[in-house]
């Protein structure tokens, strides 16, 4: 019985220490990912900005069409 105890106890260690370096791996891949994620933001913005730029154009004063005089200058 004995024996059972200590396998198991060696197993459990075994497991922890796997996931110590799955956690940091997994830890490793996150901050590549929120480094990746805040330049995504910045070009998003960006995108975002300009297309607002293009789909509000600004206003142009209109011309009136045809000759137009001032007559009481002069």
């Amino acid at each position: 019985m004995g024996v059972f105890v200590v396998r198991a106890f060696i197993q459990l260690r075994e497991l922890l220490s796997a996931n110590k370096v799955l956690a940091r791996h997994i830890g490793q891949l996150k901050a590549r990912i929120e480094k990746k994620l805040a330049t995504h933001d910045e070009a998003i913005t960006t995108l975002f900005s300009v297309i607002r730029k293009l789909v509000d154009p600004p206003m142009r004063k209109h011309r009136g069409i045809g000759f137009t005089a001032d007559l009481g200058a002069g």
